[in-house]
């Protein structure tokens, strides 16, 4: 397992320039045809996080917490689910996308999975600076703490990473897959704390809310950019997560490793 790890680490770096511009070309198609192309990229999360702050704060009257403007709190919550969800979301198709490629005996079709996250990382760069510009907005102050998210963001890539290997591979087998990951996202939405906090359940509940390892990449964002708490303060909530994260990432390995022989087969 140590070896196979350390063989696809030095993939990624020697297909790092394939990689790169695959994203990039998967991002530019998006916009294909768009007058405003790329700037759709920063009105997409502006619009979404406007939307949200609206139903909240003022349809709810969401309250501020611990004296912390709830459009920043919701947004630094938002940031790292989105991204996980669009990478999980769009790696289950991303094998059948390609097929054409997988066709090629050369090519290596575990990167393909790796091509969705920087992809979904360039729009979640933009997600960063519309939660940086409500930070400055709102005179929160700067923090070396908000360096600390690069380490929740590597977390979140190692468990999606995992996933998408995993929903990948079984979606060239079984096309309903890719639905299937669509409700357990939607579902997933919902029981992280995202939109609410998690102190307003009975302590019962929250145990068992701690066990989405989502939960800690989420509450890690906002411990890095409102919270300015180290990672460090969590040592039991940390070991969980990266025992649940590495299970994962192996499982999803193997999985992908044992069906992709048969993928140029079936597509």
């Amino acid at each position: 397992m140590v070896r196979s790890f350390f063989s696809f680490l030095s993939l990624i770096f020697t297909k790092r320039h394939l990689i790169m511009s695959m994203a990039r070309r998967e991002v530019k198609n998006q916009y294909v045809g768009s007058l405003l192309g790329f700037i759709w990229t920063f009105i997409n999360p502006m619009v979404m996080i406007f939307v949200f702050w609206f139903v909240f704060s003022v349809g709810f009257k969401a309250k501020p917490l611990n004296n912390v403007p709830f459009v920043v709190w919701l947004t630094a919550g938002l940031a790292p689910w989105f991204v996980f969800s669009d990478i999980v979301i769009g790696a289950a198709g991303v094998i059948v996308g390609n097929g054409h490629l997988i066709k090629k005996t050369l090519f290596p079709s575990q990167i393909l999975p790796v091509v969705k996250i920087f992809s979904c990382l360039i729009t979640h760069t933009v997600f960063l600076v519309v939660l940086l510009g409500l930070i400055i907005s709102q005179h929160m102050g700067f923090s070396l703490y908000y360096f600390q998210f690069f380490y929740y963001l590597f977390c979140m890539i190692v468990f999606a990473l995992g996933i998408a290997w995993i929903a990948s591979a079984l979606n060239v087998f079984i096309r309903d897959v890719g639905q299937i990951v669509g409700v357990i996202i939607q579902v997933g939405f919902w029981a992280t704390p995202v939109f609410w906090d998690i102190n307003i359940m009975p302590v019962k509940y929250q145990t068992v809310i701690k066990l989405n390892p989502m939960y800690y990449v989420v509450h890690g964002y906002r411990d890095s950019f409102i919270n300015h708490v180290p990672f460090w303060n969590h040592p039991e909530l940390t070991l969980y997560f990266w025992v649940m994260a590495l299970l994962t990432f192996a499982l999803g390995a193997f999985v992908f490793k044992r069906l992709k022989a048969q993928f140029a087969d079936v597509l």
